[in-house]
């Protein structure tokens, strides 16, 4: 594949540097290699035909959609099976807007394999950002993209808490408590702002469109349809919307949301990867914090491993994706493949290794998969424990699959992900990543929960983790969580040795938001605090467990 070769300026130190813009791309041809992969199409004519007749809004400009489907049109675009790119929408944090225009809208896309070889692409195929802010005027060029017959989907990467209308005590939110109250016309949400927009395509012709989740949870698409029809009924009983508009939300033919599977690692920029691109020449690479703590980056760095399934559910049409490895099938299938990665062959996996990782001193995944412990104690949960219970999807086998996992994708050295990103929002993760595994086994007439081990000590490892305090006793902190500020006042007598305050943890463990179960009622409460109790012994006492666990 042809290479992308750079203009060079010469700074006051004698060092070469040049800018990520579409003039040095413009320039590239006729200059040194520097094995940076090159758009293979004409830039400028794919953003003419992209905002005359658009057919693919995201929302989110996070990592994951520019290191895996904005590259996968990137190659569609280079082989001439696509001529339209991507418009990119951001709901939550605009300085993330800013900080990509400043580049013309282009991304390195670097891919870290495990074989030690780094892969850099210039992604040229997001076409332009919107914020989408009603009080901004890209709302109305975002307006003008819904009301668009053309437009065939709507995705989203706005993390699984973004489709939360209520908070951790199942109130609702303050921003959407108002935009039930204030109508499409003034909306502060994120799904309000979404919903308020559909609004706008109903009015301009009930264009049918896709709504297509893309995040990292079990039936995301039903998720999204639940949360955007309780708006538009709030609104039509209001007065502020017709009963027509809320059915052409739940008709079929018109809106459809499909479920999916998502799964590529795509960690927060790395500083390691910010520098090798600097040594290439090129100019402020670093990522930079936002006032709403997002780490942003005109490169993003993953895994060469992906896989993205999706229900093939579009009422407008869609873009050739499968001809980039897109795997398009029926709703069963999905959920099958999610709830195979969700609740046994990938994502408990990784939160027991932040959980433990953050309790033994880790500061990177692969760095814990050196720990022969933890390696035992990850594939006795996924071998022993969830392979059982999981139902072959036929499309990716479960055993390959977490041989993956566990064998190459985890012990990858050039992943930069760290057990305490992981561990952000464990209290929204562990009913689906475990609980619906103990579930299964309570529905099993073969299979006893009783006989259980790693689960419940991630459960009391979990207990452990919100003391605060490492293995070593040294004050540990902890990962953002929305439930924290309820959670931690529980263990704030902590010390090593006391069984204190039992009589609230037992409480707690009844709480099936949580763990997805009962934890009284199945007959786990007991061992998950023997477990939590034991390993508050002492210093040492939480690697001393899981050794015992794992014997």
């Amino acid at each position: 594949m042809p290479v992308l070769t750079l203009t060079y300026r010469i700074n006051k130190e004698g060092k070469k540097q040049m800018k990520l813009d579409r003039f040095t791309l413009q320039q590239a041809s006729s200059l040194v290699s520097q094995d940076f992969i090159l758009p293979q199409f004409d830039i400028a004519s794919v953003k003419a035909d992209t905002l005359a007749a658009p057919i693919w809004l995201q929302l989110g400009a996070g990592n994951i959609f520019r290191a895996f489907l904005a590259a996968d049109v990137q190659h569609l675009l280079n082989s001439g099976e696509m001529a339209k790119g991507v418009l990119v929408a951001e709901g939550y944090d605009y300085e993330i807007v800013d900080r990509l225009q400043a580049f013309d809208n282009l991304t390195v896309n670097v891919t870290l394999k495990g074989d030690g070889q780094v892969s850099q692409e210039i992604i040229a195929s997001i076409v332009d950002y919107y914020k989408m802010d009603p009080q901004m005027a890209d709302f109305k060029a975002l307006k003008a993209i819904f009301q668009s017959a053309s437009l065939q989907m709507i995705s989203l990467t706005i993390t699984e808490k973004g489709y939360s209308l209520v908070d951790g005590q199942g109130a609702l939110l303050s921003a959407v408590a108002a935009d039930f109250q204030n109508g499409p016309e003034n909306v502060t949400s994120y799904l309000g702002k979404l919903c308020a927009l559909l609004v706008e395509r109903f009015n301009a012709g009930a264009y049918p469109v896709a709504l297509v989740s893309l995040d990292n949870m079990s039936h995301n698409g039903e998720k999204l349809q639940a949360a955007i029809s309780r708006f538009a009924q709030e609104w039509a009983q209001k007065g502020f919307v017709s009963e027509a508009f809320v059915h052409y939300l739940t008709d079929g033919d018109k809106v459809s949301f499909p479920w999916s599977m998502i799964d590529k690692i795509t960690p927060r920029p790395d500083a390691s990867v910010a520098k090798l691109l600097t040594e290439a020449g090129l100019e402020e690479m670093a990522a930079q914090e936002t006032k709403k703590h997002t780490f942003v980056a005109p490169y993003v760095n993953g895994e060469e491993t992906q896989y993205l399934v999706i229900e093939d559910d579009f009422p407008n049409g869609r873009p050739p994706l499968e001809q980039a490895g897109v795997i398009f099938t029926d709703r069963r299938t999905v959920n099958l493949v999610e709830t195979m990665k969700v609740t046994t062959c990938l994502n408990p996996l990784h939160t027991t290794l932040a959980i433990f990782g953050c309790l033994l001193g880790y500061q990177s995944i692969h760095e814990e998969m050196k720990d022969q412990d933890l390696v035992a104690l990850i594939s006795q949960l996924g071998y022993q424990e969830g392979l059982p219970v999981v139902v072959d999807p036929q499309i990716l086998d479960p055993k390959q699959f977490l041989d993956e996992v566990i064998k190459v994708r985890f012990p990858n050295p050039f992943i930069p992900d760290t057990p305490q990103r992981i561990a952000t929002d464990t209290s929204q993760k562990l009913s689906v990543r475990f609980g619906e595994t103990v579930k299964a086994y309570l529905k099993s007439d073969t299979l006893d929960v009783a006989n259980l081990q790693v689960i419940p000590l991630v459960y009391a490892g979990w207990l452990r983790y919100l003391t605060g305090v490492d293995d070593e006793g040294q004050v540990m902190p902890l990962s953002p969580d929305p439930l924290l500020g309820r959670l931690t006042p529980l263990f704030a007598d902590f010390s090593f040795g006391a069984h204190s305050n039992r009589e609230a943890l037992w409480d707690l463990l009844q709480e099936e938001k949580i763990f997805g179960v009962n934890l009284v009622e199945v007959g786990l409460a007991d061992k998950v605090l023997t477990l939590f109790y034991q390993m508050s012994k002492a210093p040492g006492a939480v690697r001393q467990q899981i050794q015992q666990t794992i014997a």
